[in-house]
């Protein structure tokens, strides 16, 4: 079953078309990314699911229920983060938990939760002191109370620092293993290829793809990576690869060789480093990132 159907989604701001036809499921239990430059439209179409801006065409639906003929049906299971989360500034952070709460009319641990995102020892503090990372780990925080099936998390690591945004993708993950649908936006590729199941591509208002990154990278015929390590690296070695049919790139850094080929040819590489005289110490195959697809993708729209 589908948690979320889009359906020709259309969106626009005067004369300007944000979003334009739009579509895409997000299937129950997965993690689905919304990814694309600034200005693709993936906050527009995340505000147009959770019902907060009008749409000029298309329809949307959430477990089914259509979100403008009856959301608060559609809606009542749903725990969203804004790209920009706000507060009451002069409540505390256990207040301010127990406020959503109560909004909610759940029964919540605030306490509990609060240390779950490691804001304990702020617990009666003022949200107006809070620094960034602070507020979006209360953002988190206030977005589960309730356990809701299906999170909407909108640049969920946005000023976050390291340590803080990968705690963030460790939570996003836990929350799936549970059961929780998830449907994210972000513009770091790294963290959309760790965590999600699928991608659509948004570019300029339109999806120019959807699948899985294996599948994508296939789609746009992105070969693996070959990092070779040598005892003996040479020029002629690296010549002798480059004439190996099938091989796109090669390049040799120090004592390792990278190259760009056919994964029917690898094979037909090593044979080549061999009969050039070179010794393979290590061997590594590394499949196309997302950020090489995503510029690749992008790159072929424009």
């Amino acid at each position: 079953m589908n948690a979320i159907e889009v359906n020709d989604l259309v969106k626009k701001y005067g004369d300007v078309v944000a979003v334009d036809g739009v579509s895409f499921n997000v299937k129950e239990g997965e993690i689905f990314s919304l990814l694309g430059p600034n200005g693709a439209g993936k906050t527009t179409t995340i505000k147009a699911i959770l019902g907060l801006i009008k749409i000029n065409g298309g329809t949307i639906k959430i477990n089914g229920k259509d979100v403008f003929l009856n959301g608060k049906e559609a809606k009542k299971n749903i725990g969203y983060l804004p790209e920009t989360p706000s507060f009451y500034e002069n409540l505390t952070a256990l207040q301010t938990l127990q406020f959503f709460a109560e909004l909610k009319g759940v029964s919540e641990d605030c306490m509990a939760l609060l240390k779950e995102f490691g804001l304990e020892n702020a617990a009666r503090r003022r949200v107006g002191t809070f620094s960034k990372g602070m507020m979006q780990r209360l953002a988190l925080a206030q977005c589960i109370i309730g356990k809701p099936k299906l999170l909407i998390l909108d640049e969920p690591t946005s000023g976050l620092d390291a340590l803080a945004a990968y705690e963030v993708r460790k939570k996003i993950k836990e929350l799936n293993e549970k059961g929780t649908t998830i449907l994210f936006s972000s513009h770091i590729l790294s963290e959309v290829q760790e965590v999600s199941h699928r991608v659509a591509v948004l570019n300029k208002g339109k999806i120019i793809a959807i699948d899985t990154i294996q599948n994508l990278g296939k789609k746009f015929k992105m070969h693996p990576k070959l990092r070779i390590e040598l005892q003996r690296p040479s020029s002629y070695i690296l010549n002798f690869v480059k004439n190996v049919r099938g091989v796109e790139e090669a390049s040799m850094d120090k004592n390792v060789l990278e190259v760009v080929c056919n994964p029917s040819v690898k094979t037909n590489v090593i044979k080549a480093i061999e009969e050039a005289g070179g010794k393979i110490i290590d061997f590594k195959t590394i499949e196309p990132s997302l950020e090489e697809i995503f510029i690749k993708m992008v790159r072929k729209n424009e």
